[in-house]
């Protein structure tokens, strides 16, 4: 039977996009924001007062004492991992930012909490935010996988340099583009969106080949430039392409298979369809340099045409009412932490990685980093007002 009621989800981590959490949440029919939670106090009232919910400065203390079902985590990515651990542990449902961990070890220390609670409480909800995946035309380019269209696949590129940002961007946050503070740059803060899309489009790769540059075009020590080619198990092989520092940057996706180029930029969904397999073509043609025939379709797609986080935390809520079929489950989030790990490592050792990844040795080079940082960001003063923060998801 479908519970009528609110669910009450509590918002932890007052930060750029835990503020639009919360002003989402009080928007939701199907969901009441209950409570903040920030360590710094100020902050945390403000919102309290503003959506007037309770107050919390540690998530312990709002774990222990507020009447609620479930937590959204959106803090650094670091204090995802104890976070959303101790809020499994006590039966609370959770809504995880992305990436869910900063390395693939502790993404599967998450998931095995995860399966331990479902043992005591079978209907806990442990979600990801991965609120692309809500997106028309990823949904129409799956669908068309799925279903065949494309045949055998042979090649996946994806170029995303349009996650431009500034200095000033990396300077307003103490602990963004750093080692200890964040555990990585483009991979860890913007891509996680599109290392997820790719996994779930096309799967995962057996083989990666990464290269990284550290603070190649801003003042920071983390990679804001990276270049990887993927091996798949099944013969495909995939690029992925990305900086922060291209302005005005390209997102294009080419997705090829045996019947045809499947093209997706600039809103623009597009498929050269080949009349038959080009494999079938290259076999038995007669002629030696005769292409497939192929037409241009322009491939139609319905689309929400909003960032879709509120997507994504009305469908947790649902997922808790009546059980409804959750759009990012969490555990699958482990795919695109990985796949971001393995990239990194390749790059750190200049050699091809295997999957699944060795997650003792990245975790190792990872703290390689982390205690021999020196890095010490300029004291920035930060106005939330100059910024638009939904401009991220343009």
């Amino acid at each position: 039977m479908e519970d009528q009621r609110t669910v009450r989800l509590a918002v932890i981590g007052i930060g750029n996009i835990g503020q639009a959490h919360v002003a989402y949440i009080d928007a939701l029919p199907n969901a009441e924001l209950v409570a903040v939670c920030d360590i710094d106090r100020a902050r945390a009232d403000s919102f309290a007062q503003q959506f007037s919910a309770d107050a919390y400065y540690g998530y312990q203390d709002l774990l222990e004492s507020a009447a609620l079902d479930g937590v959204v985590v959106a803090t650094p990515h670091y204090e995802h991992v104890h976070m959303t651990i101790d809020a499994l542990t006590q039966g609370v449902h959770v809504l995880v930012e992305k990436p869910i961990a900063v390395h693939a070890k502790d993404a599967r220390k998450m998931v095995a909490a995860y399966e331990a609670a479902l043992k005591t409480k079978p209907d806990l909800v442990f979600a990801a935010m991965f609120m692309q995946r809500t997106y028309g035309y990823w949904q129409k380019i799956k669908e068309m996988i799925t279903g065949g269209e494309l045949g055998r696949l042979v090649r996946t590129t994806w170029i995303v340099t349009n996650w431009f940002r500034t200095q000033y961007y990396y300077d307003s946050g103490g602990w963004r583009a750093t080692w200890r503070g964040e555990g990585g740059g483009v991979l860890l803060n913007q891509c996680p969106h599109n290392l997820d899309l790719y996994q779930w489009l096309v799967g995962m790769p057996q083989r990666v080949t990464g290269f990284a540059h550290f603070g190649k075009y801003h003042d920071i020590e983390v990679e804001d430039e990276v270049t990887a080619y993927f091996e798949h198990p099944d013969g495909m092989i995939g690029h992925f392409i990305t900086t922060t520092a291209e302005s005005p940057g390209t997102n294009r996706l080419e997705i090829v298979g045996e019947n045809g180029r499947l093209v997706f930029e600039n809103d623009r969904l597009t498929f050269a369809r080949n009349k038959i397999s080009m494999f079938k073509h290259l076999r038995e043609s007669k002629q030696g340099f005769a292409k497939v025939e192929c037409e241009d379709l322009a491939v139609p797609y319905d689309h929400h045409g909003r960032p879709g986080h509120d997507i994504v935390i009305a469908n947790f809520a649902d997922a808790i009412r009546q059980g409804t079929d959750l759009i990012a489950p969490a555990p699958e989030g482990y795919n695109s932490v990985a796949l971001g790990n393995a990239i990194m490592l390749s790059a750190l050792e200049n050699r091809t990685v295997e999957l699944p990844i060795d997650e003792d040795l990245y975790e190792k080079r990872l703290f390689e980093r982390v205690a021999t940082s020196r890095y010490t960001k300029p004291a920035v003063e930060t106005r939330a007002e100059s910024d638009d923060f939904s401009q991220s998801f343009s």
